[in-house]
């Protein structure tokens, strides 16, 4: 796995150069700041690398601005970043997270953790691979004929990674996220959920890229519906957007449904055949991430994910037996 570190404290790359040595079958890039590291990314047959390790604290260019700037270069839009940085304070793993963050390793790290998360990665980065040609396919199958039902390619249970969408994370960087904060304060972080109606019809009418049109667009609407807020959010599949709220907001759960789904409706959403596409989404309950820790944190998201399909099969539910009363009326 090629692995590009960045640390402006050449100890730190110097133990980063030992520590890969031992651990054997990584070819590791140093550089000092991330001016530095821009120019090898971008140098005329520069690396494509699988992995980048980023400090936060550095001179001129920071990790997070280091981050954004990284996720801006198409060859490495969803690359794993694992921050290794001695910043713990709340402010910065938010920022390094919503810049594109993958995970977050505190410094002095055990030599173990490192190579436990390195591990995680080097399996992260073959799967990114699988499902860049799987996004790729979509996007070439763009304007193929839909003949009766299309084979969708992606998978309806996988989380989709969503790009140019404000405060939208991959899944397995919120599950990080949270997991980071659980290790510190979830004071006033509240998590919830929201699937969309009818999911199951939409993937088996939709083409892949129109289904995955779909997802993008209708978390650009959740995110505008939630701007002016602190919040992160993913895709974590079966058409469920997961949210994690901060600084004490804990939103009102039907009244926040009722507002993405007027926006939904103000919102032209179209298959490739130019038909109107009506949308909508209803949201699980609301999560206190307070006092929690660890798993427990993470099966609050695993929680909000269930509860949220379970409000969108309730509602199908109820509106069969509505019909199926005035059929029999």
């Amino acid at each position: 796995m090629k692995i590009l570190a960045v640390d402006d404290d050449p100890i730190i790359l110097e133990l980063l150069e030992q520590f890969m040595l031992s651990v054997g079958q990584h070819d590791l890039t140093t550089a000092q700041s991330g001016a530095a590291a821009l120019e090898i990314i971008d140098a005329d047959g520069g690396e494509t690398f699988d992995c980048f390790l980023f400090d936060i604290l550095m001179p001129s260019m920071d990790g997070i601005e280091l981050t954004k700037a990284v996720r801006a270069t198409p060859e490495h839009v969803d690359t794993p970043i694992l921050m290794l940085t001695a910043m713990s304070d709340k402010h910065y793993v938010d920022g390094a997270f919503a810049a594109g963050a993958t995970d977050y390793l505190t410094k002095p790290f055990e030599v173990f953790e490192l190579k436990a998360r390195i591990g995680l990665v080097e399996g992260l980065a073959i799967a990114r691979r699988a499902n860049a040609k799987k996004i790729f396919d979509t996007f070439e199958s763009k304007f193929a004929p839909l003949n009766g039902d299309p084979i969708n390619i992606l998978d309806l249970h996988q989380p989709i990674s969503i790009y140019d969408v404000e405060n939208v994370i991959d899944h397995l960087a919120m599950e990080n996220y949270v997991a980071q904060l659980s290790r510190g304060a979830l004071f006033g972080s509240s998590t919830f959920a929201f699937n969309i109606r009818e999911i199951l019809k939409l993937h088996k009418n939709l083409s892949p890229f129109e289904f995955y049109s779909l997802i993008s667009d209708v978390s650009e609407v959740i995110s505008d519906e939630l701007k002016g807020r602190q919040f992160l959010m993913s895709y974590a599949g079966g058409g469920t957007f997961v949210c994690v709220s901060e600084n004490g907001w804990k939103p009102d759960a039907h009244q926040l449904m009722d507002s993405v789904n007027l926006r939904l409706a103000h919102t032209e959403l179209f298959n490739n055949a130019g038909q109107r596409l009506d949308i909508r989404v209803s949201i699980g309950d609301v999560i206190r991430l307070i006092w929690k820790s660890g798993a427990s944190a993470v099966n609050a998201i695993a929680h909000a994910h269930s509860s949220a399909e379970a409000a969108s099969d309730a509602h199908e539910k109820s509106m069969y037996d509505f019909w199926l009363q005035k059929d029999y009326a």
